[in-house]
């Protein structure tokens, strides 16, 4: 008779069963709620930071060291311009 008074928790043993299957039922809702919802998140993140760019939105550190250096253009960029402009070909024309 220990054995039985030990066991006896004062619920039948199909109500214990429906209970267990209760509480799994709700922990698995709650966990696929969950996981939903972090799946959201993470894909409008990540959304967001693969977005295409637009000029302007987004600001480059640092610079030129010598920016003035871009003033004035020297010899070989002015050639490199006249020759992609065509200009060559027009004085090539003219004399």
């Amino acid at each position: 008779m220990k054995n039985n008074a030990s066991q006896d928790t004062g619920m039948e043993p199909e109500t214990q069963m429906n209970l267990a299957y209760a509480v799994a039922g709700l922990t698995l809702l709650g966990m696929v709620w969950f996981i939903t919802q972090r799946a959201k998140s993470n894909r409008s993140a990540m959304l967001a930071s693969n977005a295409p760019k637009v000029a302007g939105d987004d600001e480059l550190e640092g610079g030129a060291r010598n920016p003035q250096q871009f003033d004035e253009p020297d010899e070989d960029a002015l050639e490199e311009m006249a020759k992609l402009l065509g200009e060559d070909e027009d004085s090539a024309d003219e004399s």
